[in-house]
């Protein structure tokens, strides 16, 4: 079976965007501090890996086989990228300045179960209300599209934070009592 050329270099193809994608994502668990689901991984991914290469090796006359690991590798960083977006591991933190005074926007945000700080900011050009909110990455943007319906003109600058300890409003998402 792998004596046919065109199967050898679907194989290699495969095997190696299996294994990038399982690079990607434990890199990804690791930096969340997700280490023994990242050790767990990194077995059947250094497998996958040896496999792989050691196709390529046995048949460094075919070039295609070359091509089909590089080619592979590409599509498997892509792939492992859309399978962590998926995932949405972790908490973002998004900081909003607004001029909207009038309108009550942390309130309709802490409404739909998002956990919002406000105070009052001062800009180049006035007075402004700048908000800091917290929530699970899988509601990124959906948080995004709410505060743009809410403020089409709301200045927005999004992160990741490292650490999270204390406040009422973690507590209640880690016991699933947001956004059910």
């Amino acid at each position: 079976m792998l004596e046919n050329s065109f199967i050898m270099v679907a194989i290699i193809l495969l095997i190696n965007i299996v294994y990038v994608s399982f690079f990607t994502i434990r890199m990804i668990l690791t930096l969340k501090g997700q280490r023994y689901l990242a050790a767990g991984l990194s077995m059947i991914e250094v497998v996958i890996y040896v496999v792989g290469l050691g196709l390529v090796l046995d048949n460094l006359n075919q070039i295609q086989n070359l091509i089909a690991y590089a080619v592979g590798y590409g599509i498997g960083v892509i792939v492992g990228m859309k399978i962590e977006e998926k995932l949405a591991l972790g908490y973002i933190t998004i900081n909003v300045i607004t001029k909207e005074y009038d309108r009550d926007l942390p309130k309709a945000l802490r409404e739909q179960g998002y956990g919002v700080t406000d105070w009052a900011a001062h800009g180049l050009e006035g007075n402004r209300m700048a908000m800091q909110i917290l929530t699970p990455r899988k509601y990124e943007l959906k948080l995004y599209e709410t505060i743009k319906e809410l403020d089409p003109k709301a200045f927005i600058i999004a992160y990741e934070p490292k650490a999270i300890h204390g406040g009422f409003w973690v507590k209640s998402v880690r016991k699933g009592k947001l956004f059910s």
